[in-house]
């Protein structure tokens, strides 16, 4: 750590804590779905532009990149821009203000963090205590499959970069603490839609149609024990169906169904084999109703696999800019993280931003309507990422 970045980022928080939680508190209460995120892309360009900064916005008009300090770029931080489509259940001030979407997942409080650091970083460019080009990532759509990490990639976003880093909201863990896990942190996750068609009838008279609705239950329940028994256990793989549905009455057979879910797995490797074995495990199943199925498996996200160099560069900036004790250990998880595009092509590492106040109860979960943080976590996000560009 610098001289300089020693004595300015104390000050520098205690300076910008209420505008950045003013900020964040902006963004929460105008939440915008994925690849929507206009005005929450207007906010950060505005906010980079009065430090100086010249981001630039990607092709669709949502995400932006924003190069500080010596070029080329070497380190990329990145930030999710998108809410999720879950009303807000919380009764505060900045509440959401648009019906039905709402900023769940914490998204407003990565991007404020990065933000943030990006001003702090300015401001040691500026003083000309800045030896290394970081580059500013805020992409759209993270909730999205297979996600905007992609349109990032594709505008040539992470070209130059040798290190990459990000936070994640973990309401697990408490304000000041951060959760580093070196290997996968996360899992791949796909989205699974399983259309059924068959020729319908009278209920009275099953035998003479395609008893479409049993094949529907069987296929709900079969094809997870089935697909867990073709597969290495330990990779994890977990298929759960969030919806499904067939017919509008009760005494006739239906012709068509559908049944839409997640599939998740924590090995790299079988997530690359599981797509055709999901498909012929689907046939078989429902073969013998005389019912034809169509498999459409939309890939993710690979799980994110942190570098063992970016944990380690990581794990000295939280003990010299945040606190000799504020790492701890955090577990590989089921959901999924686009992040996980970028690792795979520039090494780096998510970590884990607690954001549960201090001596309470655990927090709202992630994707609850009634998710919120301690505001406390704005001032650790930032001195981790801009300590992370730093070490």
């Amino acid at each position: 750590m610098t001289a300089p970045s020693a004595d300015l980022l104390p000050a520098f928080l205690a300076e910008h804590h209420d505008r950045l939680a003013e900020f964040r508190r902006d963004l929460h209460a105008h939440p915008e779905l994925g690849r929507q995120e206009f005005r929450s892309t207007e906010r950060v360009v505005a906010a980079l532009r009065a430090a100086g900064l010249d981001p630039r916005v990607l092709a669709g008009g949502t995400g932006a990149v924003c190069d500080i300090g010596p070029l080329p770029a070497t380190v990329g931080l990145r930030a999710d821009l998108d809410a999720l489509p879950i009303a807000d259940g919380k009764d505060v001030a900045y509440r959401s203000t648009v019906d039905g979407v709402c900023h769940a997942c914490g998204h407003d409080v990565h991007v404020t963090c990065v933000v943030g650091a990006g001003l702090f970083l300015a401001r040691l460019h500026a003083l000309g205590a800045l030896s290394t080009g970081v580059r500013l990532i805020f992409q759209p759509a993270e909730e999205v499959m297979p996600g905007g990490a992609l349109d990032v990639i594709a505008a040539s976003g992470l070209d130059g970069l040798d290190r990459i880093y990000a936070v994640h909201c973990d309401p697990a863990i408490e304000v000041g603490q951060i959760g580093l896990r070196t290997g996968p942190v996360t899992s791949a996750t796909d989205h699974v839609e399983v259309h059924l068609s068959g020729a319908g009838g009278h209920t009275a008279r099953p035998q003479l149609t395609s008893d479409l609705v049993a094949a529907l239950g069987d296929l709900l329940i079969s094809v997870p024990a089935i697909l867990a028994r073709r597969v290495d256990p330990r990779a994890g793989v977990n298929l759960v169906w969030g919806e499904a549905h067939a017919g509008t009455a009760a005494n006739v057979i239906p012709r068509e169904g559908v049944a839409i879910g997640t599939l998740r797995m924590l090995d790299r490797d079988v997530w690359e084999t599981v797509p055709p074995l999901l498909a012929e495990i689907v046939s078989g199943v429902v073969a013998p109703y005389g019912v034809r199925a169509q498999v459409t498996h939309v890939r993710g996200v690979p799980p994110v696999v942190n570098d063992p160099l970016a944990v380690a560069a990581l794990t000295r900036a939280a003990t010299a800019y945040v606190g000799a004790s504020s790492v701890c250990g955090t577990e590989q998880s089921l959901g999924g993280e686009d992040f996980g595009w970028y690792l795979e092509k520039v090494p780096g590492a998510l970590a884990r931003l607690g954001v549960c106040a201090v001596g309470s109860a655990r927090a709202a979960d992630l994707h609850h309507p009634e998710f919120d943080v301690d505001e406390g976590a704005i001032d650790v996000g930032v001195a981790l990422l801009a300590g992370a560009a730093l070490i």
